[in-house]
């Protein structure tokens, strides 16, 4: 298993200019920071890929013992490319998360029993800017984008890909556009190649995207309440 962190990009919707990985959740923790000390205890440090792009320098400084791969075009391309530069290295099961994600421990051994591709998700009610789903009746997902009617709910960021769909899921990759996020690549190989993703609940566990500064003053809520209960 190894796990792939999507940092490339800049947070320009919060005003900063650093990769959002980098930005400050508590007591002078970055997200990254955060991401990594989750992911330790299921996928070792040497397994770690990080996708890298704006002000790299930061985010390998602060890091030295990850792993980088650079996306040279992170100023013209979407997620959907930054994924392909990091999946295009490996050759097992892939957990991999945007690099603005905030995510309960917890969640991470969800999906790793799953035993097959899948997608962490809550079912609720979505809005304009939030990924949203739909799932057949045995729960895979069957559509996956910011446009969905009648959505179940919103994708998380947190994915895996297991091995056996590695290359297919790299094909559509490839073919999506620059300006793609990378599940327009998972719905395409879906609809067009009978892919499975499983959807996996979140449960009430806590997995939230810093787009905007109110996304940033919640995770910072949370993160202050579970390091008061001892739990961060």
């Amino acid at each position: 298993m190894k796990a792939v962190i999507l940092a490339a990009g800049r947070g320009t919707r919060l005003g900063l200019d650093l990769p959002k990985a980098m930005v400050e959740v508590d007591r002078g923790r970055t997200i990254i920071d955060y991401q990594v000390e989750n992911l330790e205890p299921f996928i070792p440090i040497k397994d770690i890929l990080v996708v890298v792009g704006f002000k790299k320098e930061l985010i390998t400084t602060r890091h030295p013992e990850l792993t980088y791969v650079v996306n040279e075009r992170f100023a013209v391309t979407n997620t959907s490319k930054s994924l392909l530069e990091g999946l295009s290295r490996l050759n097992e099961d892939v957990l991999w998360l945007n690099g603005d994600v905030i995510f309960d421990r917890e969640l991470i051994p969800k999906m790793l029993s799953a035993g097959c591709s899948c997608v962490l998700v809550d079912n609720k009610k979505c809005g304009p800017e939030e990924v949203k789903y739909r799932v057949d009746d045995r729960g895979y997902i069957t559509v996956i984008s910011k446009q969905v009617p009648e959505a179940e709910g919103e994708a998380l960021g947190l994915n895996l890909v297991g091995r056996a769909d590695l290359a297919a899921f790299r094909k559509h990759l490839e073919l999506v556009a620059d300006s793609d996020y990378f599940e327009k690549a998972i719905e395409n190989y879906i609809i067009q190649d009978k892919g499975r993703f499983l959807a996996i609940p979140a449960d009430g566990l806590f997995c939230h995207e810093v787009d905007f500064p109110e996304d940033l003053a919640r995770v910072r809520a949370y993160l202050a309440t579970a390091r008061r209960v001892g739990t961060s």
